[in-house]
């Protein structure tokens, strides 16, 4: 086809595109099915003026359009790599993996039973081969969550719900198109049909040959964007480039699967990325890909839709029987998971309780869009299939997925809407009450102050202040006449309110740049944890969550593993140095939260609900400074560096934001602007720098920086450093039990320690000592000690202490000498 008829078409779809989002918040439907309805009308139409005797003067434009050259590569290939990206980019990984298992479980699970429910009811009603009716199953079982997830969101629906739907849909493509080529490798002829076993043996290779491709390519693209660091347009060309070399790599180098290999690849990025490139760079890929995925999930929904009225032709009546069987047995299997194993789940607590409403919404909400049309078309291109499969695949397929998106799609919100999931809870409903009664109130105050300012006449002034004074009234009355909202309630309510101001403040620091970009899903990931736990649980699951966003993650365990036995420092000292930053976030955030209380909270729900948040944020500060104090007992150092680097972003930012006010009041001109904007965004590279901590326990050295050995001579240092041993433990873990008896001696490299004795309670830090005076006095000494923080502990046994008193006279004098050795 001519370039310049292509370049009209596309440019074309560009305006229907940018249509069909008005029309669709206009018509309150689903995006993907206003693209799909404009789709057929655009095919149909073309099919329409080129058999018609009307007019032959649209027949150019027709054939134009009817024969653009769409296949099924070019979905596959072009739009599922960029969507697939993208929704990894900006998924929020960290609470994903909280879900992990009934994402893994719903999307495997419902797609084969999808694919065995569909296939096995197809062959009882036809006389199709069973491999034909399973292909058929396999192409109709994966889902395109856009249009209920959107729906969710637009009604407040639990955040975790949408997180799970999300989830499941990057997954069950994988293994559908994996299903897909199982079954067509049955169907074909002059091939061999391979046994069941050896189609199946090939999906571990498809798994870890998807997983490694895209772990091995997103770490080249890194390495080739820190080379390019300077240069943001070279590192979205290289984020650009990824997803596509990661699904050609895996599909045609080493037979793997293209779709794990590019969800691998976005959530590897999603990982590493920010650390690797400059905040400013990783925004501005972050928008260029929404924009990039926004136009290919409306270009594959319209293509497709292109195709449907061509693949249509050869419809018989017999057929619209086998579609309604489809429909029927695919609804049905999604039933089957969503009112059997998501309850059975949930009571084995490995999913959240899903309501049912919630669950209607999504059974009637499983749409299917341009993944099930692209599978289909590569069947009846293929030349290897039997003709009439081919024919029988497409009318399915493209039946069953008009029925989704022309019947489903354009009836789920009124689904919603009759499962009354888009009206507000009494409890809901009375909060709203108060917000809109506080918030005029607050107008009222402030309007006071500024109409001084305007200077117009007293009449006018107070014609307007009785009318608004009137509203405010009714406002307050309506409030005041609300009994449906508890205390309990109230908590709650203020709870998730105060949760949802942190994550506000968490993004505007992280806007302003005072904290690094890579704490950004790491912080978010936490607030949400809190939303989600006031919301379920109220006071309880949020002090839950809170306590969790402090305590050491899982991963910690396998770092401490990898430092204490193989001797790999890297993991454990990452996970550290995000923990600091990360407490150090929280430690500043609470500031605001206070002003927050007081000024929100307070008007809102009443003195008592505020005084009882107070409580508990006061009580999350003791946590976090708890957790910060140990880390500064273990590494003082760093603290320190880490608590200069934030006043240097902060003083760079107020620079910066000074530059531009200036710039906007023309007092600096534009080419000294461009030089002083430089000079930040340089110093800011080197402040941004990660700060790092080294792990690494070298015991002669350590000896030297006690205080107890200074003056030590080399030769005893040396039989010291030769007995002692590394032992490194984690957080609360008790060393001493009151009821043990000493039988060492345990100088402290790093960490912290906390000493129980006769009441009292003693922290000692880095180069310091204990069990020293229980050794030498010979008598039981009722002492605890709990570790704070992870700490490297060199440990010395009685027989081995006493030995090396006796041959170093020195040493034994200024164990004698010294009286504040525990």
């Amino acid at each position: 086809m001519d370039i310049v008829l292509i370049t009209t078409i596309i440019s074309a779809l560009f305006l229907v595109i940018a249509a069909a989002e008005p029309l669709a918040a206009r018509l309150n439907l689903p995006f993907s099915a206003i693209l799909a309805i404009l789709g057929i009308l655009i095919g149909g139409g073309a099919t329409f003026f080129l058999n018609t005797e009307l007019t032959d003067a649209l027949n150019p434009v027709a054939e134009a359009i009817l024969n653009f050259p769409i296949r099924s590569n070019v979905f596959l290939y072009v739009f599922l790599p960029t969507l697939l990206f993208q929704a990894t980019l900006g998924m929020n990984l960290r609470r994903m993996l909280d879900d992990w298992v009934p994402i893994l479980v719903l999307a495997v699970v419902a797609v084969v039973v999808a694919t065995f429910t569909v296939g096995y009811a197809l062959s009882w009603v036809s006389t199709l081969p069973l491999m034909a009716c399973l292909l058929i199953g396999a192409i109709v079982s994966t889902t395109d969550p856009s249009a209920v997830v959107t729906i969710f969101r637009s009604i407040a629906a639990p955040k975790r719900l949408a997180r799970i739907i999300e989830g499941e849909s990057l997954l069950n493509d994988a293994a559908a198109i994996a299903l897909t080529g199982v079954f067509l490798t049955f169907v074909t002829v002059n091939l061999p049909n391979p046994t069941m076993v050896s189609a199946f043996s090939k999906f571990p290779v498809l798994i870890i040959g998807g997983v490694l491709t895209g772990l091995v390519s997103t770490y080249v693209a890194l390495w080739i964007m820190t080379l390019f660091a300077q240069y943001e347009r070279a590192i979205i060309s290289v984020s650009v480039a990824l997803p596509y070399m990661a699904y050609i790599g895996a599909e045609q180098t080493i037979g793997a699967s293209g779709v794990i290999a590019v969800v691998t690849a976005g959530l590897t990025l999603k990982l590493v990325g920010p650390s690797r490139v400059s905040p400013f760079s990783w925004t501005n890929l972050r928008e260029t890909w929404d924009l990039l995925a926004h136009w290919a999930g409306a270009l594959i929904f319209i293509l497709a839709a292109l195709l449907i009225p061509r693949m249509l032709e050869t419809v018989r009546l017999d057929d619209v029987y086998l579609v309604l069987v489809v429909i029927v047995a695919a609804i049905a299997a999604r039933a089957v998971i969503l009112f059997g194993l998501m309850p059975l789940m949930s009571s084995l607590r490995l999913s959240p309780k899903v309501e049912m409403p919630y669950r209607a919404a999504i059974l009637w909400g499983g749409l299917r869009g341009a993944v099930t049309l692209a599978l289909a078309l590569a069947v009846t291109e293929s030349q290897a299939v039997p003709v009439e499969i081919k024919r029988v695949v497409g009318i399915l397929a493209t039946g069953f997925t008009l029925f989704t998106l022309l019947v489903q799609g354009t009836t789920l919100r009124w689904v919603i809407s009759l499962l009354k999931l888009d009206r507000l809870s009494p409890v809901d409903q009375a909060l709203s009450n108060q917000v809109v009664a506080v918030a005029l109130q607050t107008v009222r105050e402030d309007m006071g102050e500024r109409t001084k300012v305007f200077e117009l006449p007293h009449e006018i002034v107070r014609s307007e202040a009785k009318k608004f004074a009137s509203r405010v009234d009714d406002a307050v009355h309506l409030a005041e006449g609300d009994e449906v909202i508890s205390d309990r309630d109230r908590i709650t309510l203020g709870l998730v309110a105060l949760a949802v101001a942190e994550r506000n403040a968490v993004l505007e620091r992280i806007r302003e740049r005072t904290f690094p970009l890579r704490l950004a899903e790491r912080a978010i990931s936490d607030v949400d944890g809190l939303i989600d736990g006031a919301r379920t649980s109220g006071r309880t699951g949020y002090q839950r969550a809170a306590k969790k966003s402090v305590d050491y993650r899982r991963v910690y365990r396998v770092a401490l593993f990898l430092h204490n036995r193989l001797r790999w420092s890297a993991p454990l000292a990452r996970i550290i140095e995000e923990r600091f930053e990360v407490l150090l976030s929280q430690s500043v955030i609470f500031g605001d939260l206070e002003g927050f209380i007081n000024a929100r909270i307070k008007r809102l729900h009443g003195r008592r609900v505020a005084g009882l948040l107070q409580e508990l944020l006061s009580r999350r500060k003791t946590m976090v400074e708890t957790a910060l104090e140990g880390l500064r007992l273990q590494f003082p150092g760093y603290a320190e560096e880490l608590g200069r680097n934030i006043i240097q972003r902060t003083a760079l930012r107020l620079e910066e934001r000074e530059y531009d006010s200036l710039r906007e009041q023309s007092l600096v001109g534009e080419e000294l602007y461009i030089t002083l904007v430089q000079d930040i965004a340089s110093r800011r590279e080197i402040a941004e720098h990660r700060l790092s901590i080294d792990l690494s326990v070298q015991r002669a050295e350590l000896i030297k920086q006690y205080p107890l050995f200074t003056d030590l001579d080399e030769a005893s240092l040396k039989r010291l450093a030769r007995n002692l041993q590394s032992r490194y433990v984690g957080a609360d873990t008790v060393i001493i039990n009151k009821d043990s008896v000493m039988k060492k001696v345990y100088f402290i490299a790093s960490g912290a320690v906390e000493i129980e004795s006769a009441g009292r309670l003693s922290r000692l830090g880095r180069g310091e000592i204990f069990g020293v005076m229980t050794l030498l006095s010979g008598k039981h000494r009722r002492i605890k000690a709990r570790t704070i923080v992870p700490s490297t502990l060199l440990v010395l046994d009685e027989t081995k202490f006493r030995r090396l008193l006796e041959r170093s006279p020195k040493l034994q004098q200024i164990v004698n000498d010294t009286s504040n050795v525990h």
